[in-house]
């Protein structure tokens, strides 16, 4: 089946229909899931499916159906039911279809010839999950995961757009128990890739799962305290997803952001860089185009702390007078939406050890947890565990904290290490922030 086509045949039902315009999104997928514990395999689960998305436009008035039957016999009734449905809604002022672009040719490199079997899945969990539980202090294992993932993304509109492409995903988890009765503790560690050659070696991601479990072992709750704070890789990414929900479009379109106002203005520490970049090559989040089929395009976000730029798709950009950053985001059940791609804090010069040199007493945050976070404010609430920082050191565990601050000044206080990783889709290196106050006992 030819996706474009099929996709050509409904935009074609959508108009006999009455429509004045239309955009139909595809997504076909194909899966596989493992999951081991203990030795035995608790899932073994492969999955298959094709889920359809058309949205019609009656002038100013917008609707949505979607399917998970792509045969064209039934796109009469699935167009006619759309259409109904925006004749009854109301004008959206801000709704259209953007004009057409052309996409250029992108050698994105985002879909991978290997297609691993069951028992290769299984394999890796078992190395994974065996390295865990040979750690010294490990008792126990949460399981190990491994999956693998096909998906072929394919966007047709009446404007003249037709575009498609495939992505594929390899990934592997394992979570680690460490200790007995009421003093357990557990971490994790895994990987996730476009290429399985990219992929982590379950061997390692096993014993840094269990590694990690022990090290929280016996965890204390220190003293309420202003202090220097120090976020692991894992958690300070977080950061960037506060940045990018007060710069998304619609948010500030609606002025429900604390950075509304703050266009061309130093937001962040001078010398701090923030790059999306939806054309980085193998990236988790990287594709040829957008939710609305425009192109998207490597920009500074934030340079030399300075904000440059807002997330948009092109019903924010029509809310605020400006174009699409090619930002838009969509499933095939919802309208489009900004949202970042490949996004990274630009790395620093220092190790975290030298990051960490001169604390005499601080925190460092290896977990988070909860969104006390006011988009509006910007003020900030988490609760958070970790380790002590003494004498520049990571030293005793803690854990039932809370770290309280606000998003302006925190953004303000950010010093980033040198040890930026690609791992997530949004990546940080390890970043320090001055003068939070944490909440213990």
């Amino acid at each position: 089946m030819d996706r474009l086509t099929t996709l050509s045949d409904l935009i074609a039902a959508a108009k006999r229909a009455g429509a004045d315009a239309a955009d139909a999104l595809l997504v076909a997928s194909t899966s596989l899931s493992v999951r081991r514990r203990l030795g035995a395999i608790e899932q073994l689960e492969r999955s298959e499916g094709c889920d359809l998305g058309l949205r019609v436009f009656l002038g100013r008035r917008v609707a949505i159906v979607s399917s998970t039957d792509p045969d064209p016999k039934g796109f009469a009734t699935l167009a006619e039911r759309a259409v109904a449905m925006a004749r009854v809604v109301p004008e959206d002022p801000f709704a259209g279809l953007p004009e057409a672009v052309a996409i250029p040719p992108r050698d994105l490199d985002l879909a991978d010839t290997a297609e691993p079997s069951a028992d290769d899945l299984l394999a890796r969990t078992a190395a994974a999950e065996e390295a865990a539980m040979a750690v010294r202090g490990v008792t126990n294992s949460d399981g190990a995961d491994a999956g693998w993932g096909r998906y072929e993304i394919a966007l047709v509109g009446s404007n003249g757009f037709a575009g498609r492409y495939a992505r594929t995903s390899h990934s592997l988890s394992t979570t680690a128990v460490a200790g007995s009765g009421t003093g357990m503790e557990r971490d994790y560690d895994w990987s996730s890739t476009v290429h399985l050659a990219d992929l982590g070696d379950p061997v390692a991601i096993g014993r840094k799962a269990g590694e990690l479990a022990v090290r929280r072992l016996n965890p204390t709750r220190p003293k309420t305290a202003r202090i220097p704070v120090v976020f692991d890789p894992r958690v300070s990414g977080s950061l960037l997803g506060h940045l990018t929900g007060a710069i998304n479009g619609a948010a500030v379109a609606r002025g429900t952001s604390f950075l509304k106002d703050r266009m061309g203005e130093r937001v962040l520490a001078a010398g701090l860089t923030v790059r999306d970049d939806p054309l980085r090559r193998r990236g988790l989040r990287s594709r040829p185009f957008d939710g609305e089929g425009m192109p998207g395009e490597a920009r500074a976000i934030v340079e030399d702390g300075v904000l440059k730029t807002w997330l948009l798709d092109w019903r924010s950009a029509r809310q605020l007078g400006l174009g699409s950053t090619g930002h838009a985001s969509r499933g095939t059940g919802g309208p489009p939406g900004p949202a970042p791609t490949n996004l990274w804090l630009e790395p620093g010069t220092m190790t975290p050890a030298e990051l960490m040199a001169d604390i005499a007493e601080g925190l460092y945050i290896t977990d988070l947890i909860g969104m006390g976070v006011n988009g509006v404010t910007g003020d900030y609430s988490r609760g958070a565990s970790g380790f002590m920082i003494r004498n520049g050191q990571l030293a005793e565990p803690v854990s039932e904290l809370t770290i309280a601050g606000n998003l302006t000044d925190m953004f303000q206080r950010m010093t980033p290490a040198n040890d930026l990783e690609f791992r997530r889709g949004t990546d940080s290196p390890t970043v320090r922030l001055e003068g939070l106050t944490m909440a213990g006992a």
